[in-house]
Formats: structure tokens, C-alpha cells, sequence
């Protein structure tokens, strides 16, 4: 665009110490080559900052797409020593906060529509609709970056009161169980299987739990008692319920028998008194017979 108050600069979407040294638009694609302008960098093992220069290299990264165009960025890239003599790691790449992390071919905005994608939809409906975006994936790709976000996260930590159920991953099948903070209400954990060894392990990390809410499932009552004998067990309101019918319906069996015989209608007219000629009927005042 010629009027200048109009025009829009590629650099404010990128970290600063990221210049851009040229742009290559064609049919299809946009290629960015960009150079690195960092002076000294943090090491991610010991966050000892180092100004020491070990070498340069180049890398290619995807970005999110402009105008339905596919964006290639072609990144010069720095490569430090570490200062630290006790640190294990002897050099590093270094990375930008929120755009590039080490060993990435996509930036982080990329990986974090990526994400969401798959978690609403599926991981091939997600490839499908990266594809239709113009960007180059795969549903291999989407679940190895599910796979790397999950491994990321930290261990989500739980209180005194925690709740365990078993759940399905396919029906007859496979199953798992999860673990829920009672205070928050929110999972805590996924465990494989629902036979109490994966959660005897868990439990063994997890001292401070005091009261377990819990289904009727024996496993999962072994389990706490080996490992937490001074735990609370109590059983959730759905079971609570179930037990109370249960009750209910051993008493009632006593007491009513499962099966009412119902009368037939001949044996209805059979029982039926008869009734007397010259007796007046009450409905029309006449006499019958």
C-alpha cells in the first residue's frame, strides 16, 4: 500500500530479535527468511546466561498461514556454550518464549491451534481441517504433538479429599481410572486399568490424601487399605442410592410376592350370583326375566 498510515509491517508479528531479511511470496506459499540478533542466552539446564557463541544453523518452522497461503520461516539461529562447568549440557540452541522452542519445525501458536482443534474435534478431523488451511500436517503429527503438550505439563497436584472411578476407553474392553480433587473438582490424574495396582502406585506419592470418595469396586477398597490404612473410604451418592434400593427391593421381595395372579373374566362370571326372574333391576325399574 502507498499511503503509509495504512501499511502493515510483517516485523510486529514476530520477536524482536527476529529481523526479517527478506520475503518470498508465490502461489501457494510465503517464504520469511529471518535472522537472529541475540547477544546472550539463558541455558535451559541451568539458566546460566552465556554470551559464548558455539555456531549457527538453519531451520525451517511452519507458521499460521496469511491469506490462506502457507507461511515457511527460514530462521538463522544461534547456537551458546554453556559457561557453567558443572551444568551436563556443553551448548544449547536458543529459543523465543511463546513463538520457538528447541527442536521445533512449527511455531508455538501453530502447535497451540493445533491443539485446540484436536481436542474439540478429532486428530484426524484436525489434519483434515489444517489441511483445507493450507498447512502441511498429518494425524500422526497432530497425536505426536498431543502426545509432547501432555508430557509438558506439570503433575497436577490434589488435596486431602480426592474421588476414584473407573471409566471405559472402549466398552468390554479396555478401562481406566481417574482421580478427581474434591475441592476443585477437577481430574488429578488417568491411570491405566481399574484393578487397583496402577492406583497403588499413585497412592504411594500422594501421602497426604486422608478421605477417598469411591464406587462399591473392591480393587479400588484394597488398594487404599494397603497403602493408606488410615484413610476414610466412603461411598459416592450414586452408590449410596443403589445400596438403599438394593435394601429396599430384599425387603420387599420378603414381604410381596414376585408374581399376582390375575383373575380371568370367566371365572369372574362364574362367581357372579345369579339373579332371580321378577327381580327388578335398579337401572331402569323393571323387572327382569
Amino acid at each position: 500500500m502507498t499511503d503509509a498510515t495504512n501499511s502493515l509491517s510483517l516485523s510486529q508479528f514476530y520477536p524482536q530479535n527476529l529481523l526479517i531479511e527478506s520475503v518470498l511470496v508465490e502461489d501457494k506459499e510465503i517464504h520469511i527468511k529471518m535472522r537472529s540478533h541475540t547477544k546472550r542466552c539463558n541455558c535451559p539446564k541451568c539458566i546460566v546466561e552465556s554470551s559464548s557463541l558455539h555456531a549457527t544453523h538453519h531451520r525451517k518452522v511452519q507458521d499460521l498461514p496469511i491469506y490462506g497461503k502457507r507461511v515457511m520461516l527460514d530462521v538463522n539461529l544461534y547456537e551458546f556454550n554453556c559457561v557453567n562447568p558443572e551444568c551436563s549440557i556443553t551448548s544449547f540452541t536458543e529459543t523465543f518464549e511463546n513463538f520457538l522452542n528447541n527442536y521445533s519445525y512449527m511455531t508455538e501458536r501453530l502447535v497451540a491451534l493445533m491443539t485446540t482443534l484436536a481436542l474439540e474435534t478429532s486428530c484426524e478431523s484436525c489434519a483434515r481441517i489444517l489441511k483445507s488451511m493450507n498447512i502441511k500436517t498429518s494425524s500422526d503429527t497432530v497425536i505426536r504433538t498431543l502426545i509432547k503438550r501432555y508430557e509438558k505439563q506439570s503433575e497436577a497436584e490434589c488435596g486431602s479429599a480426592i474421588g476414584i472411578d473407573d471409566f471405559a476407553y472402549k466398552k468390554r474392553h479396555t478401562y481406566g481410572t481417574i482421580i478427581v480433587d474434591e475441592e476443585t473438582h477437577k481430574p488429578v490424574a488417568i491411570l491405566d486399568g481399574r484393578d487397583g495396582v496402577t492406583l497403588k502406585e499413585w497412592l504411594k506419592t500422594n501421602k497426604q490424601v486422608k478421605t477417598v470418595t469411591r464406587d462399591r469396586a473392591s480393587a479400588y477398597a484394597k488398594a487404599v487399605e494397603e497403602i493408606l490404612p488410615d484413610c476414610m473410604q466412603i461411598a459416592d451418592r450414586f452408590h449410596l442410592h443403589q445400596n438403599l434400593m438394593d435394601a429396599v427391593n430384599k425387603i420387599l421381595s420378603r414381604e410381596i410376592a414376585s408374581t399376582t395372579a390375575i383373575t380371568s373374566k370367566e371365572t369372574i362370571k362364574e362367581n357372579l350370583p345369579e339373579r332371580s326372574e321378577g327381580v327388578p333391576c335398579k337401572k331402569n325399574r323393571t323387572h327382569c326375566g
